[in-house]
């Protein structure tokens, strides 16, 4: 058996690399309370840790005990999962796919409707109670309709919300079956209401079949209907007003997305318009009739709305206040990888365990140890755009 002097040594070095604060004691069992079950024995794709150090934690983690399987070392349940149902999309958005593209994985190394299927209710039974659907575009996939339905007999196990981000381009016809279905709420992809700046953001026609699609998925009554504005400075920033004005008569959600970096998107800090000056802007058109709403638990958006409209909007912060320690989503991509923080560049692959033949416990298991690497909080936007990440289009919006 290993001295005491030895184990506290060691767990100094999880101390540093995990963030746990020291304690005053120097008990080595109090201390071993704190680390959880086999925390670095997941299968990483990621090469940035030395083989030996790998090993060396490997080889010391002593397990911790009722610690929920979706819940990290910073006390945030992970309730919300979003699944990327497919890289393949029909517009090129700028902030999203780089002009040339991007090489898409064969459809062999794609999730099938069955492992997704099998992927939500495992998370589903360990505590998720709300899935998003995202991509790549998901109304691509010819067989939405019935993952959906799929998704949808996930609700006696806990599953309350289905979800779904979409360009909107392909959607209205959809809209009906999407409803019957299963489907609650809807994120609708509109940077611009003019469609030359619509071609030019998205490389592709189409701005009046989102506006449409929109219009309709309010009339059959989603539970909410909420459109996602990327704004970026000298494109589009002046329309925030503009969009504003959607929610005067539709019960719409508009969200003003700050620009974020990811591979290929050319992001830059000049381009980046953050929500206090889009706020600001909209106090010089609205001034006292801005009201703020209260935060919601695991909020995105910082809401507001104007006092007599039906709708309302709000801000995502991602770049200049992060809201890192409310954070309850992870990402299973289309591949079958695992994604913890959307700008973190370590993931575990999911499918290979699948198609391997694990068991739901240790496909559980690895799902526990990647949610217990998660970091308190991600790196500030300078550092964030040197950082390697995939394109926006092969992780999921």
């Amino acid at each position: 058996m290993r001295s005491n002097r030895s184990l506290v040594g060691q767990l100094r070095v999880y101390q540093r690399h995990l963030q746990i604060p020291p304690h005053k004691t120097t008990s080595v069992s109090r201390r071993l309370q704190y680390l959880p079950s086999q925390l670095f024995a997941c299968r990483e794709l990621s090469s940035k840790a030395e083989p030996a150090q790998s090993r060396l934690y490997e080889e010391h983690v002593h397990p911790q005990a009722n610690v929920p399987v979706l819940s990290d070392l910073f006390g945030r349940f992970h309730n919300y999962l979003r699944i990327s149902v497919t890289e393949r999309c029909n517009l090129r958005c700028q902030y999203c796919m780089p002009a040339e593209g991007v090489e898409l994985s064969p459809n062999s190394h794609l999730l099938t409707t069955e492992e997704i299927l099998r992927v939500a209710r495992i998370f589903v039974a360990q505590g998720v109670d709300k899935i998003r659907l995202t991509g790549g575009e998901p109304t691509v996939r010819k067989d939405i309709i019935e993952l959906v339905r799929g998704l949808n007999s996930l609700r006696p196990l806990g599953l309350k919300h289905i979800a779904m981000t979409t360009n909107g381009i392909a959607l209205r016809r959809k809209l009906p079956l999407l409803r019957e279905a299963g489907m609650n709420g809807l994120n609708i992809s509109l940077d611009t209401r003019d469609p030359r700046k619509f071609e030019a953001f998205t490389r592709r026609k189409g701005s009046d079949h989102v506006l449409r699609s929109i219009a309709d998925a309010c009339a059959l009554g989603y539970d909410f209907v909420k459109v996602n504005v990327v704004v970026m400075r000298g494109q589009n920033d002046d329309e925030v007003p503009a969009f504003v004005e959607m929610t005067h008569d539709d019960p719409v959600d508009v969200r003003f997305i700050e620009y974020m970096p990811f591979d290929g998107n050319q992001w830059g800090r000049k381009k980046l318009v953050g929500y206090n000056e889009m706020l600001d802007r909209l106090k010089l058109v609205y001034g006292n009739t801005i009201v703020q709403l209260p935060l919601e638990p695991n909020h995105t958006a910082k809401g507001y709305k104007i006092d007599g409209y039906k709708g309302k909007f709000g801000f995502i912060t991602s770049m200049t206040k992060s809201f890192c320690s409310s954070c309850n989503r992870v990402r299973i991509m289309a591949d079958g990888n695992l994604k913890v923080c959307l700008f973190g560049n370590t993931e575990v692959g999911l499918r290979d365990l699948i198609r391997a033949g694990a068991s739901d416990a240790e496909i559980i298991d690895t799902i526990s140890q990647a949610i217990k690497r998660k970091k308190r909080a991600h790196a500030g936007m300078d550092i964030l755009s040197q950082l390697p990440n995939r394109p926006m289009i092969k992780i999921g919006g």
